[in-house]
This record gives C-alpha cells, structure tokens and sequence, in this order.
C-alpha cells in the first residue's frame, strides 16, 4: 500500500492532508523519514507518525473507568467529554457502547464496531449492567420484589424489564437491569420513593471494570 493511503486509513485524513504530512517529515518506514506519497508500505514495516506506530486494523474496543464531571458525548458546550481523555489515533470514529451521565462513574465501552455496541444496547438483547447505587434514604423492604417485578417509570407506557437488587447496606445497594432507558437506574428508585445520590457502573454483560484502572484511565479490551 502506498504511504499516502496508509496515512489516510490510520490517520483519517485526506490524500492531500496526508501529503502534508508527509511534508512535515514527521512521518517514518523503518527509522527513515519519508516524505514522497508513492513509497510502497510492506506488511512488516514499522509505520510512525510523530514517534507513535501506526497500524491498519479491525474494530478497536476500549474500557474507560469514567470519573464524575466528564460527559458521554464528542462536543459539549460546557463541559469536558471523556474524549479529552483519549490518547488514540481517529478517537473521533469511536463511539460509547451505553452512556452514562455525567455525576455517575464507573464503567464506561468505547468502540467503532456498530454490531458490537448494538449488542449491547439493544434492549432485545437484554445484556445486563451492573450498578452499585447510594441512596438518600435507607432501602425499603419491598424494593427488591418490587424491581424484581418491573416499575412503572414516569412517562413510559411499558414497565421495567425485571431488575435484581442486592442490598449491600442500609443505603447501598447492587442493581442489575436488562435495559438503558434514559437515566434509568435514578427513575427506578424514584418509582419506589428513593432517590440515588451516587451511581457507579461495575459491570457490563461479563465484563468487570478493571479495577486497576484509576478514574480516567483506559485500556484496550483483551481477546
């Protein structure tokens, strides 16, 4: 493939921006700076742009631990998006298998692979979240049967899929929901007469957040 191409598959530019860069001599095969668009790129040559590899591949899937003040989206107007905190080359293909609002923390999958995240958030589906939830009111009794029954949130015309709860103390608690309805997780308590005063996501489907990860930390997915 021609270096020009490449940088356009890699970098996401056009023909002419990848010249430009080719220009900027910022570009190198092997150690050696390249500056001609027609050099021929081998399947074993070590591509860098600015000292960072390049490389042509399939889908990419990312695990964000997200932190509180950080929104689910590419642009805000006011607030800082989690992709500021994405050091990846195209970052803006990228795109948030099941978002999160901004106060809630925890969990959060980046990928450009549409049937992947489809899968996951896809209510036929039905891949479970995991969330741990503090209340502003100590959990009553009844809560558990009653998510486990489904609730009727205000506005819809259809209860919850059935919900496990697993009280963890007087005001925490384990939820796991089969769905990703608009601020779900808060509806559902305030259905029942509570009101969460923090909500982190431990899990989706069979992955765990990596409890390495720091808050605004990332990693790739493993096989």
């Amino acid at each position: 493939m021609r270096i020009d191409k490449f940088l356009c598959e890699t970098l996401g530019v056009t023909r002419k921006q990848a010249g430009r860069v080719l220009k900027s001599e910022s570009v190198t095969i092997d150690g050696e700076i390249v500056k001609s668009g027609a050099i021929k790129v081998g399947k074993t040559a070590d591509v860098q742009f600015e000292g960072r590899s390049l490389t042509l591949s399939g889908p990419r899937y990312f695990m964000m631990h997200k932190p509180a003040g950080v929104v689910c989206s590419h642009e805000d107007a006011f607030n800082p998006t989690i992709f500021v905190l994405l050091d990846e080359v195209n970052a803006e293909k990228l795109h948030i298998a099941g978002r999160l609002d901004a106060d809630t923390t925890g969990l959060l999958l980046l990928t450009d692979d549409g049937q992947w995240s489809h899968r996951i958030t896809s209510p036929k589906h039905q891949c479970t979240k995991t969330y741990r939830v503090w209340l502003a009111d100590p959990i009553s009794a009844d809560t558990a049967s009653q998510f486990e029954q489904g609730v009727m949130l205000r506005s819809e015309q259809q209860a919850t899929l059935p919900a496990k709860l697993e009280q963890v103390g007087e005001y925490e608690a384990l939820l796991t929901i089969q769905e990703g309805k608009y601020h779900q997780v808060k509806r559902m308590f305030a259905a029942v007469g509570n009101k969460v005063d923090a909500l982190h996501r431990e899990s989706v489907g069979a992955l765990e957040l990596d409890d390495t990860l720091e808050p605004g930390e990332y990693r790739p997915l493993t096989e």
